[in-house]
């Protein structure tokens, strides 16, 4: 699950398009129709901290959990010179084995975080543990890219942006077997006058079903409540390239 290293730098430049707000609507909404405001939540993939600081200015109090220790060091800067410095707990831990000093009300992983994780067994893994530290009947809700997204919309496809201070080359190469996608980028950053530095990361991601997602949020011991296209907030259909999920906590089992 090493990413996001070198491409951190440049990371909100190229996201500069990424619906933030709509997708901070969507989710306060949904805590809202739970009942959750002014509560503790936390993100899972919080990335450089975007959506964190949005919540956080809608009244949640957040902790944000990031892998990338290079992605948090940006969302901390951001953070504090957004003044929110003392509202905004960072954690640098992987999802899949992370550990809370206590509970919070709710739980949220956007913009296909989880399909970093390239096994059901890994995903049940970390929905255990999003079990074992939400409040009773807290919710968890997550989004996905689909095995179609990945398969007919970006797979084997090939995607450049050029600007003036960064460019990027994105190559993806879908493995149909193991249903990965591997993309490689290779970007160029500006360093001085008319030099450009060059580095390249690779990142793999796992198309999944809403089957899958819904047997493994039942067997860690959660509530399947709805799921959603995340495009046109209706249902689900054969050609949805990314799902929203909301679960409910339903009593705890051994992680």
């Amino acid at each position: 699950m090493d990413a996001y290293t070198d491409f951190a730098r440049v990371y909100d430049t190229f996201m500069d398009d990424t619906p933030y707000e709509e997708w901070c609507a969507f989710l306060t909404g949904v805590l809202q129709e739970f009942h959750i405001e002014k509560e503790l939540v936390l993100e899972i993939g919080c990335g450089t901290g975007t959506l964190t600081r949005m919540l956080s200015g809608a009244g949640y109090d957040m902790i944000g959990l990031d892998n990338s220790e290079d992605m948090l060091n940006v969302a901390m800067e951001k953070t504090e010179t957004a003044g929110l410095g003392d509202k905004i707990l960072y954690l640098c831990q992987d999802m899949r084995e992370f550990e809370l000093y206590g509970t919070v009300k709710a739980a949220i992983s956007v913009c296909d975080s989880l399909n970093y994780l390239l096994e059901e067994e890994e995903l049940l893994q970390t929905f255990r543990l999003v079990n074992n530290y939400l409040d009773p009947k807290g919710i968890w809700i997550f989004d996905f890219n689909t095995v179609y997204k990945y398969e007919q919309v970006i797979g084997d496809a090939t995607i450049a942006e050029n600007r003036e201070e960064c460019s990027f080359i994105w190559e993806n190469y879908y493995h149909e077997e193991e249903q990965i996608n591997e993309y490689d980028l290779t970007i160029f950053v500006r360093e001085e006058g008319p030099l450009f530095r060059k580095f390249t990361e690779t990142h793999y991601q796992r198309g999944y079903t809403l089957r899958q997602m819904k047997n493994l949020v039942e067997q860690a011991g959660m509530t399947f409540i709805r799921a959603l296209d995340a495009d046109t907030k209706g249902e689900v259909c054969s050609e949805s390239e990314r799902i929203y999920v909301i679960a409910m906590e339903n009593g705890k089992k051994t992680v």
